[in-house]
């Protein structure tokens, strides 16, 4: 906060958003972020993206079967059933992966602020459950953050745009993400927000 202000913290190339990709590397590097989105095309099968998509799902999921199709990167069954990832002969799985990016993005924070990071709120979308949302929680404790709330990411869309000023009201929140295009409808009441109802195309985004 600066001024009362949020401020969204640039990254180490100087941008204010992070790609959630992580890229292994033949001489066995560890890219995140735009470092690991700028060579996907050379590196397609080690380069992870969409792991989200993944997180807290099983592998024999309809959802799981559907995205083996179009993913360039090799997704396994873990030993208890889970979706996994492969790169470079190694198993990770999506909260691994997910770490990667959170532990990017404490560095970066760390970096301006000077003082170190080991509290987070986490977004996750509207749509996603409990065994999700548990997932998202367990990455944030691989990269050695307490995740102190998840919160859906509608709400926190309505939040920075000041709707938490405004009460009895019920809006909708459009989210044409990367990869996806959501809406949700949040009821605001007595600084409260509930989602009432959300729909998603998984496939439709960028």
């Amino acid at each position: 906060m600066e001024s009362n202000n949020a401020k969204v913290i640039e990254n180490a190339e100087g941008q204010r958003t992070t790609p959630s990709v992580v890229a292994f590397t033949d001489d066995g590097q560890r890219l995140v972020g735009v470092p690991a989105k700028r060579q996907a095309v050379t590196n397609p099968e080690h380069t992870i993206f969409a792991s989200k998509r993944l997180i807290g799902r099983r592998f024999d999921d309809d959802a799981t079967q559907k995205d083996l199709k179009t993913l360039p990167y090799k997704v396994v069954r873990a030993g208890n059933g889970d979706a996994w990832v492969e790169a470079k002969g190694q198993q990770y799985s999506p909260q691994q992966i997910g770490a990667y990016v959170l532990m990017k993005m404490k560095e970066t924070a760390e970096s301006y602020l000077g003082n170190p990071i080991k509290e987070a709120v986490v977004t996750v979308p509207a749509y996603f459950n409990d065994s999700q949302r548990q997932a998202t929680k367990d990455a944030g404790k691989i990269a050695n953050l307490e995740v102190k709330r998840i919160i859906n990411e509608p709400t926190a869309a309505a939040l920075a745009f000041g709707q938490d000023k405004t009460d009895g009201k019920v809006i909708a929140v459009y989210d044409l993400g990367g990869g996806t295009f959501d809406i949700s409808i949040l009821e605001i009441s007595g600084g409260v927000f509930e989602v009432k109802a959300t729909n998603v195309h998984t496939h439709l985004g960028g």
